[in-house]
């Protein structure tokens, strides 16, 4: 009887989850990436798009910027799924993947923790997983460990690739929402999305800290090149070297990892603020 059970369960698996083994996917965005690799499906992937840079061991074809992609270059890889987030993808790509016949799945991203813990839910029903709770009980256990801010502190935001491109971020972006979590304000509130930076802007703002991608301020040469931008040295941020640098992709990624994202910064605005 019990090796009738057995045989039974073995046949209902690998009848239910072959198709999940054996699954090629293509993956647009570097949190939806961090999720199925979470999930246990790494293995799956075959390609990413250039802002999948977690985790380190994930080892496939890059293809690029997700604005950039031709149908052409996805078709050739034979995926079975191809997904991504609504705000990402080009709608005529999308309509030119499922003319092929590919399946394509493109979520609603959130940024909030609530956000996040329903994407994660949506991915995992999408690749039929079942036990995906732990990662959104591991956002709400790291954010336990976030530290109150006696003073909401103002922090600007400045997107740079070089001193060519310093973009600064407004309300209702990614910046805005993760600088909230972490017990901050931001300190654009004149406008939505992201709008070069100028001289003015700075000083209408005043942030008590500036934040920049590490590889934002590195492209612009550490510290040192950031004190020399037009503006800033006048600001409480400049003043006080508040500068401080995080990883792009943990930082506004959005994905498993929110939760040490914002104790990292939550850490990184009281220890510069001593």
């Amino acid at each position: 009887m019990k090796k009738t059970v057995l045989l039974a369960l073995f046949l209902l698996s690998a009848f239910v989850y072959p198709q999940q083994k054996s699954l090629r996917i293509i993956s647009l965005n570097g949190a939806v990436t961090e999720i199925i690799c979470e999930l246990g499906f790494q293995q799956n992937i075959i390609a990413t798009d250039v802002t999948s840079t977690y985790p380190s061991s994930l080892k496939v074809k890059n293809l690029g910027h997700v604005r950039n992609l031709s149908v052409e270059s996805v078709v050739a890889l034979k995926p079975d799924l191809v997904l991504g987030t609504e705000k990402d993808i080009n709608p005529t790509l999308a309509n030119n993947l499922k003319a092929a016949g590919i399946k394509t799945i493109f979520y609603k991203q959130e940024f909030s923790v609530s956000g996040t813990k329903q994407l994660i839910a949506e991915i995992a029903k999408t690749l039929n997983h079942k036990d995906y709770a732990f990662l959104q009980h591991k956002i709400d256990q790291e954010i336990s460990k976030a530290k109150e801010l006696t003073v909401k502190p103002k922090v600007l935001f400045i997107y740079a690739r070089g001193a060519g491109t310093l973009m600064v971020a407004g309300k209702n972006t990614p910046m805005e929402k993760i600088i909230g979590l972490s017990g901050g304000i931001n300190a654009i509130t004149a406008f939505e999305n992201f709008k070069p930076l100028t001289p003015e802007a700075l000083l209408a703002a005043n942030p008590d800290y500036i934040l920049f991608f590490s590889s934002g301020m590195e492209s612009l040469g550490g510290i040192d090149g950031v004190l020399k931008i037009d503006g800033i040295e006048k600001t409480k941020a400049g003043k006080l070297k508040n500068i401080i640098a995080m990883d792009g992709t943990l930082l506004s990624g959005f994905g498993p990892r929110l939760g040490e994202a914002i104790v990292a910064l939550n850490t990184l605005l009281r220890e510069n603020g001593k």
